[in-house]
Protein backbone atom coordinates (compact mmCIF):
# COMPACT_ATOMS: atom_id res chain seq x y z
CA UNK A 1 0.00 0.00 0.00
CA UNK A 2 0.96 3.51 -0.32
CA UNK A 3 3.31 5.44 2.25
CA UNK A 4 2.39 8.23 3.92
CA UNK A 5 4.79 10.40 1.08
CA UNK A 6 2.61 8.94 -1.52
CA UNK A 7 -0.83 10.04 -0.19
CA UNK A 8 0.67 13.49 1.20
CA UNK A 9 2.10 14.00 -2.34
CA UNK A 10 0.24 16.80 -4.31
CA UNK A 11 1.35 18.52 -8.22
CA UNK A 12 1.14 22.12 -8.44
CA UNK A 13 -0.84 23.52 -11.80
CA UNK A 14 -0.80 26.61 -10.97
CA UNK A 15 -0.19 29.18 -8.46
CA UNK A 16 -3.23 28.06 -6.17
CA UNK A 17 -4.54 24.72 -7.99
CA UNK A 18 -2.87 22.06 -7.30
CA UNK A 19 -3.23 17.85 -8.16
CA UNK A 20 -3.36 15.03 -5.41
CA UNK A 21 -1.86 11.76 -5.60
CA UNK A 22 -4.31 8.03 -6.10
CA UNK A 23 -2.82 6.11 -3.67
CA UNK A 24 -3.33 2.24 -3.76
CA UNK A 25 -6.39 1.29 -1.79
CA UNK A 26 -9.24 -1.08 -0.48
CA UNK A 27 -11.59 1.54 0.16
CA UNK A 28 -14.71 1.80 -2.49
CA UNK A 29 -14.70 5.68 -1.75
CA UNK A 30 -11.65 8.19 -1.00
CA UNK A 31 -10.48 7.79 2.20
CA UNK A 32 -11.76 11.57 3.86
CA UNK A 33 -8.21 11.75 6.02
CA UNK A 34 -6.55 11.47 2.36
CA UNK A 35 -8.73 14.02 0.88
CA UNK A 36 -7.99 16.73 4.48
CA UNK A 37 -4.69 15.91 4.17
CA UNK A 38 -3.93 16.77 0.51
CA UNK A 39 -6.12 20.26 1.14
CA UNK A 40 -3.98 21.03 3.72
CA UNK A 41 -0.79 20.26 2.33
CA UNK A 42 -2.29 22.72 -0.66
CA UNK A 43 -3.08 25.56 1.74
CA UNK A 44 -0.01 25.77 3.74
CA UNK A 45 2.13 25.94 0.14
CA UNK A 46 0.16 29.65 -0.30
CA UNK A 47 0.93 30.76 3.23
CA UNK A 48 4.27 33.03 3.87
CA UNK A 49 7.25 31.58 6.32
CA UNK A 50 6.48 31.98 9.73
CA UNK A 51 2.75 30.89 10.14
CA UNK A 52 2.02 27.74 11.15
CA UNK A 53 -1.61 26.13 10.76
CA UNK A 54 -3.54 26.10 14.19
CA UNK A 55 -7.09 24.98 13.13
CA UNK A 56 -8.89 23.73 10.11
CA UNK A 57 -12.83 23.16 9.46
CA UNK A 58 -13.71 20.91 6.59
CA UNK A 59 -17.07 19.58 4.69
CA UNK A 60 -17.00 16.28 2.69
CA UNK A 61 -19.53 16.56 0.36
CA UNK A 62 -19.79 14.01 -1.76
CA UNK A 63 -17.82 10.36 -1.64
CA UNK A 64 -14.46 10.79 -3.83
CA UNK A 65 -13.29 8.43 -6.56
CA UNK A 66 -10.14 6.42 -5.25
CA UNK A 67 -8.69 6.35 -8.45
CA UNK A 68 -9.43 9.66 -9.84
CA UNK A 69 -7.05 12.57 -8.73
CA UNK A 70 -9.09 14.91 -6.88
CA UNK A 71 -7.99 19.09 -7.81
CA UNK A 72 -7.38 21.78 -4.63
CA UNK A 73 -8.25 24.77 -5.54
CA UNK A 74 -7.25 27.58 -2.71
CA UNK A 75 -8.82 30.83 -2.26
CA UNK A 76 -6.58 33.24 0.02
CA UNK A 77 -8.83 35.00 2.43
CA UNK A 78 -6.96 37.09 4.45
CA UNK A 79 -2.98 37.49 5.19
CA UNK A 80 -2.62 39.56 8.48
CA UNK A 81 -0.12 40.45 11.01
CA UNK A 82 -0.84 37.51 12.70
CA UNK A 83 -3.38 35.33 11.34
CA UNK A 84 -4.02 34.24 6.93
CA UNK A 85 -6.86 32.03 6.39
CA UNK A 86 -7.43 29.80 3.31
CA UNK A 87 -10.13 28.68 1.57
CA UNK A 88 -9.94 24.85 -0.08
CA UNK A 89 -12.17 23.34 -2.32
CA UNK A 90 -11.55 19.61 -3.30
CA UNK A 91 -13.09 18.80 -6.57
CA UNK A 92 -13.41 15.74 -9.35
CA UNK A 93 -14.97 15.83 -12.41
CA UNK A 94 -15.96 19.35 -12.23
CA UNK A 95 -17.73 18.58 -8.91
CA UNK A 96 -16.72 19.42 -5.20
CA UNK A 97 -16.45 16.90 -3.25
CA UNK A 98 -14.92 18.88 -0.14
CA UNK A 99 -14.46 21.99 1.46
CA UNK A 100 -12.15 23.23 4.01
CA UNK A 101 -11.27 26.29 5.63
CA UNK A 102 -7.52 26.49 7.31
CA UNK A 103 -6.36 28.90 9.64
CA UNK A 104 -2.44 30.22 10.11
CA UNK A 105 -1.04 31.93 13.12
CA UNK A 106 2.15 33.31 13.72
CA UNK A 107 1.96 32.36 17.36
CA UNK A 108 1.85 34.70 20.23
CA UNK A 109 2.24 34.35 23.97
CA UNK A 110 -0.30 33.96 26.97
CA UNK A 111 -1.46 31.95 29.70
CA UNK A 112 -1.54 28.33 29.39
CA UNK A 113 -3.22 25.07 30.80
CA UNK A 114 -4.55 21.97 29.40
CA UNK A 115 -6.78 18.43 30.29
CA UNK A 116 -4.72 15.54 32.29
CA UNK A 117 -4.47 12.67 30.00
CA UNK A 118 -6.38 9.85 30.85
CA UNK A 119 -4.40 6.86 32.38
CA UNK A 120 -4.34 3.85 30.21
CA UNK A 121 -1.89 0.41 29.47
CA UNK A 122 0.97 1.85 27.52
CA UNK A 123 1.02 0.86 24.05
CA UNK A 124 3.56 -1.60 24.28
CA UNK A 125 1.46 -3.45 26.51
CA UNK A 126 -1.18 -3.91 23.72
CA UNK A 127 -1.08 -6.14 20.73
CA UNK A 128 0.27 -5.29 17.21
CA UNK A 129 -2.73 -5.42 15.02
CA UNK A 130 -0.39 -7.01 12.49
CA UNK A 131 -1.48 -10.41 13.05
CA UNK A 132 -4.30 -10.39 15.41
CA UNK A 133 -7.59 -12.57 14.33
CA UNK A 134 -11.04 -10.97 12.83
CA UNK A 135 -11.65 -8.87 10.13
CA UNK A 136 -11.51 -5.72 11.20
CA UNK A 137 -7.60 -6.45 12.73
CA UNK A 138 -6.87 -8.16 9.02
CA UNK A 139 -8.63 -5.00 7.36
CA UNK A 140 -6.51 -2.33 9.08
CA UNK A 141 -3.17 -4.47 8.30
CA UNK A 142 -4.08 -4.62 5.02
CA UNK A 143 -5.31 -1.18 4.30
CA UNK A 144 -3.06 0.47 6.61
CA UNK A 145 0.22 -1.83 7.46
CA UNK A 146 2.39 1.32 7.45
CA UNK A 147 0.00 2.37 10.94
CA UNK A 148 0.90 0.50 14.34
CA UNK A 149 -2.95 1.30 15.84
CA UNK A 150 -3.56 -0.19 19.20
CA UNK A 151 -6.48 -0.21 20.80
CA UNK A 152 -7.49 0.18 24.76
CA UNK A 153 -9.38 -2.64 25.52
CA UNK A 154 -12.62 -1.59 26.85
CA UNK A 155 -12.57 -2.87 30.55
CA UNK A 156 -8.89 -0.53 31.04
CA UNK A 157 -10.76 2.30 29.42
CA UNK A 158 -11.02 4.99 32.16
CA UNK A 159 -15.01 5.19 32.19
CA UNK A 160 -16.27 8.46 32.45
CA UNK A 161 -19.63 9.25 34.63
CA UNK A 162 -22.45 10.22 32.07
CA UNK A 163 -20.47 10.11 29.10
CA UNK A 164 -22.52 8.20 26.79
CA UNK A 165 -19.50 5.86 24.33
CA UNK A 166 -15.56 6.38 24.77
CA UNK A 167 -12.76 4.69 22.94
CA UNK A 168 -9.13 5.09 23.28
CA UNK A 169 -6.57 3.86 20.88
CA UNK A 170 -2.58 4.01 20.94
CA UNK A 171 -1.29 5.29 17.22
CA UNK A 172 1.71 6.00 15.45
CA UNK A 173 3.37 5.60 12.13
CA UNK A 174 5.60 2.99 11.90
CA UNK A 175 8.63 4.45 9.69
CA UNK A 176 11.11 7.39 10.73
CA UNK A 177 9.30 10.50 8.93
CA UNK A 178 11.10 13.81 8.05
CA UNK A 179 11.64 16.43 10.59
CA UNK A 180 9.69 19.41 9.25
CA UNK A 181 6.34 20.03 11.65
CA UNK A 182 4.25 20.33 8.92
CA UNK A 183 4.67 17.64 7.22
CA UNK A 184 3.79 16.17 10.22
CA UNK A 185 0.77 18.18 10.84
CA UNK A 186 -0.45 17.07 7.25
CA UNK A 187 0.16 13.50 8.65
CA UNK A 188 -1.68 14.14 11.67
CA UNK A 189 -4.60 15.37 9.75
CA UNK A 190 -4.71 11.71 7.80
CA UNK A 191 -4.95 10.13 11.07
CA UNK A 192 -7.56 12.06 12.29
CA UNK A 193 -10.22 10.46 10.25
CA UNK A 194 -8.93 6.92 11.39
CA UNK A 195 -11.35 5.08 14.04
CA UNK A 196 -13.14 8.64 15.52
CA UNK A 197 -16.60 7.56 14.00
CA UNK A 198 -16.39 4.21 15.62
CA UNK A 199 -16.57 5.59 18.96
CA UNK A 200 -20.25 6.36 17.97
CA UNK A 201 -20.75 2.38 17.62
CA UNK A 202 -19.61 1.76 20.91
CA UNK A 203 -23.13 1.46 22.49
CA UNK A 204 -25.05 -0.24 20.00
CA UNK A 205 -22.29 -3.39 18.79
CA UNK A 206 -24.50 -5.28 17.44
CA UNK A 207 -26.30 -2.64 15.03
CA UNK A 208 -25.29 -3.10 11.62
CA UNK A 209 -24.91 0.87 9.95
CA UNK A 210 -24.00 2.64 7.44
CA UNK A 211 -21.39 5.29 8.41
CA UNK A 212 -19.24 8.08 6.45
CA UNK A 213 -17.32 11.50 7.73
CA UNK A 214 -19.70 14.31 7.44
CA UNK A 215 -17.98 17.18 8.07
CA UNK A 216 -14.35 17.75 10.53
CA UNK A 217 -12.83 20.13 12.74
CA UNK A 218 -9.60 20.29 13.80
CA UNK A 219 -7.47 22.30 16.23
CA UNK A 220 -3.12 22.16 16.67
CA UNK A 221 -2.12 22.77 20.14
CA UNK A 222 1.27 21.50 20.35
CA UNK A 223 3.98 20.25 18.45
CA UNK A 224 4.66 16.78 18.12
CA UNK A 225 5.89 13.69 15.48
CA UNK A 226 3.42 11.48 13.98
CA UNK A 227 5.97 8.60 14.07
CA UNK A 228 5.95 8.76 18.06
CA UNK A 229 3.23 7.31 19.96
CA UNK A 230 -0.12 9.42 20.22
CA UNK A 231 -3.11 8.78 22.27
CA UNK A 232 -6.64 9.45 20.56
CA UNK A 233 -8.59 9.68 23.46
CA UNK A 234 -12.28 9.53 22.10
CA UNK A 235 -15.73 10.21 23.19
CA UNK A 236 -19.36 10.06 20.97
CA UNK A 237 -22.18 12.22 23.07
CA UNK A 238 -24.88 11.94 20.94
CA UNK A 239 -26.31 10.18 18.06
CA UNK A 240 -29.66 10.37 16.47
CA UNK A 241 -31.52 11.12 13.04
CA UNK A 242 -29.01 8.81 11.22
CA UNK A 243 -25.80 10.91 12.20
CA UNK A 244 -23.63 10.57 15.16
CA UNK A 245 -21.33 13.19 16.98
CA UNK A 246 -17.98 12.88 17.71
CA UNK A 247 -15.21 14.43 19.80
CA UNK A 248 -11.64 13.30 19.88
CA UNK A 249 -8.26 14.67 22.07
CA UNK A 250 -4.70 13.63 21.26
CA UNK A 251 -1.90 13.14 23.17
CA UNK A 252 1.40 12.56 22.93
CA UNK A 253 3.56 10.14 25.15
CA UNK A 254 4.42 12.56 27.69
CA UNK A 255 0.78 14.01 28.50
CA UNK A 256 0.76 16.97 26.61
CA UNK A 257 -2.78 17.73 24.96
CA UNK A 258 -1.64 18.20 21.18
CA UNK A 259 -4.63 18.49 19.15
CA UNK A 260 -8.25 18.52 18.92
CA UNK A 261 -10.89 17.03 17.18
CA UNK A 262 -14.48 16.81 16.17
CA UNK A 263 -16.65 15.03 13.73
CA UNK A 264 -20.22 14.82 12.41
CA UNK A 265 -20.34 11.23 10.52
CA UNK A 266 -23.44 9.41 8.83
CA UNK A 267 -24.64 6.26 10.91
CA UNK A 268 -28.09 4.87 9.73
CA UNK A 269 -29.21 1.80 9.80
CA UNK A 270 -28.10 -0.70 6.72
CA UNK A 271 -29.86 0.05 3.22
CA UNK A 272 -28.41 -1.90 1.09
CA UNK A 273 -25.86 -5.02 1.78
CA UNK A 274 -22.74 -5.39 -0.36
CA UNK A 275 -21.35 -8.10 -1.72
CA UNK A 276 -18.22 -7.40 -0.32
CA UNK A 277 -17.51 -8.29 3.85
CA UNK A 278 -19.28 -5.16 5.74
CA UNK A 279 -16.14 -3.47 7.88
CA UNK A 280 -16.34 -0.02 10.03
CA UNK A 281 -13.53 1.36 9.14
CA UNK A 282 -14.38 4.29 11.97
CA UNK A 283 -13.62 1.54 14.24
CA UNK A 284 -10.51 0.01 15.67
Amino acid sequence: MATIHEVLEIERIEDDIFRGSTPDTFLQRTFGGQVAAQALVAATRTVAEGYTVHSLHGYFIRPGKPDIPTVYLVDRIRDGRSFATRRVTGVQGGKAIFFMSASFHVQDEGPEHQDTMPGVPFPEDLPDPIGLQGQIAAWHAREWPDWDLRQVPADSVGRVPGVAAQQQVWIRYRHKLPADPVFHVCVLTYLSDMTLLGSARVPHPDTNTQGASLDHALWFLQPFRADDWLLYDQTSPAAGFGRAFTQGRIFDRQGRLVAAVTQEGLMRYEREPDARPVVDVGKA
